[in-house]
């Protein structure tokens, strides 16, 4: 497998939170309690945001406008995954961010939610389960998943190797809340077997 990656902000103390797992880490306002409350019946934990001061860059040259993988900061977000975010405001956009992730054998981010819509992408011919809202479905690629706002959701890797899914959200901002439910936690993962593609 290829080599985990290595997160970029370490730990220690942050803008109104601390960091852990590279994220910053702050509890949530109530009135962000008071939309989950609309939206689920889970507990929201805390809200998860990329640490670190940045300058937007002049958008001048070849190398503000293409981005190589390991120039990309990287969390972990949950056991076995990491993911390289590309925060729009960093890097020159106005409606796009979009990480890419290292989910090994097993590996899944926690249950949780964004304020707008996201989609993933798998280009690979690989196994990974979902958890959307209350469903729980495995999926075998190429395919796109579309996330509406608000809807609780995460996916576990089933597939014998490492899966690098792009996943794409139209906010120039990387920010998500953690739930307090982990829809994985009674299922055996079946890793490297053979799974149905969800449509039936």
């Amino acid at each position: 497998m290829p080599t985990e990656p290595i997160v970029t902000y370490r730990g220690g103390q942050a803008d109104k939170g601390r960091i852990e797992h590279g994220e910053t880490i702050v509890d949530v306002d109530e009135a962000r309690k008071a939309l989950h409350v609309q939206h689920h019946s889970h507990k929201v934990i805390e809200t998860r945001r990329i640490p670190g001061e940045f300058q937007p860059p002049a958008m001048s040259e070849i190398r503000d406008f293409a981005l190589a993988k390991d120039r990309l900061i990287v969390i972990n977000p949950g056991p076995g995954e990491y993911v390289h975010v590309m925060e729009g405001r960093r890097h020159g956009y106005q409606n796009l961010t979009i990480g890419i992730t290292y989910t090994a054998p097993g590996g899944a981010p926690p249950m949780h939610t964004q304020l707008g819509e996201e989609a993933h992408v798998l280009t690979a011919n690989q196994k990974i389960r979902y958890a959307l809202g209350d469903e729980i479905f495995d999926l075998q690629g190429p395919y796109i998943v579309n996330i509406p706002p608000m809807v609780p959701h995460s996916f576990q890797n089933l597939d014998n190797e490492v899966s690098e899914l792009v996943v794409i959200f139209p906010t120039n901002v990387w920010e998500y809340d953690v739930l307090d439910y982990f829809p994985f936690a009674d299922l055996q993962a079946e890793v490297g077997e053979s799974l149905t593609d969800g449509n039936e």
